[in-house]
């Protein structure tokens, strides 16, 4: 019998990989693609494999024309139907003014943020809605909801993926196609992602004042359980939309910059 398919684009050791072992541990067929590091790639791979799961990974330069499409059609027709796409594309190009963001860095966010999901949605969507389901899972950021100087492209990127997000609900909700725009709003605790951002020795230091057994930090496999709750609600109650931060956190409509808290 045909595994059911979890994609995930964008499968680091953060998220990403946390949610393609969630949704194998439960019998799917995680696909992970990431676009570098065959290593760490192969090295997830395995690690659902030891815990009897069935995975694979490819790598793709999603923002390569054709990459995407040619993943999407690959799968459905030589690993199994994808019931579970998860859309875990980042778009941070760091922190820069209007006057040292470039067109072209200001592009690859959009490039990455929104029409890489659009170009998902457009290729995997036929064949959702001619077996009458699916699910398409999007992990957003704190920029999707509110624009922080220092962050145009990001925050331009992500508010457009935000906005795709519900007109692709728009249109395939009724058809039983399940969109859900998931705001991260705060630092997860992922090596690959922030670690990489802040480098190790600040990481770790990151880590032991705010992360560990504080829960300040997000966790990713406690991202990936709400993910999994996601994908298997009932029409009746789907969500659309929700976020996630660390209980010790502001939300972002409370953060310190808002003038109406001071």
């Amino acid at each position: 019998m045909t595994r059911p398919v979890c994609l995930v684009l964008g499968a680091g050791a953060g998220i990403g990989g946390n949610v393609a072992k969630r949704f194998a541990r439960d019998g799917y067929h995680a696909v992970l693609a990431r676009r570098s590091d065959r290593e760490g790639l192969d090295r997830l791979v395995a690690e659902i494999e030891a815990e009897g799961g069935a995975a694979s990974g490819y790598i793709i330069n999603a923002v390569e024309e054709g990459s995407i499409e040619q993943l999407v059609a690959h799968i459905e027709g030589h690993v199994g139907p994808i019931a579970t796409a998860v859309f875990n594309l980042g778009a941070q190009i760091g922190d820069r003014g209007l006057a040292s963001t470039t067109l072209k860095q200001f592009e690859m966010g959009w490039r990455m943020a929104t029409l890489g999901l659009f170009r998902l949605a457009q290729t995997m969507f036929p064949y959702m809605e001619e077996r009458g389901k699916g699910v398409l899972l999007v992990t957003s950021a704190t920029a999707a909801m509110r624009g922080n100087a220092g962050q145009h492209s990001h925050a331009s990127a992500m508010g457009g993926r935000r906005m795709l997000c519900q007109s692709l609900n728009a249109q395939f909700a009724g058809k039983g196609i399940h969109v859900a725009h998931i705001v991260i709003d705060g630092a997860v605790d992922a090596p690959d992602t922030l670690g990489k951002m802040l480098g190790a020795e600040r990481f770790q230091a990151l880590r032991e004042q705010k992360g560990l057994e504080h829960d300040g930090l997000l966790v990713p496999a406690e991202i990936a359980e709400t993910y999994f709750h996601l994908a298997h609600q009932h029409r009746s109650a789907w969500t659309f939309e929700l976020d996630l931060r660390a209980h010790s956190d502001l939300a972002w409509w409370n953060h310190a910059g808002n003038p109406n808290l001071k």
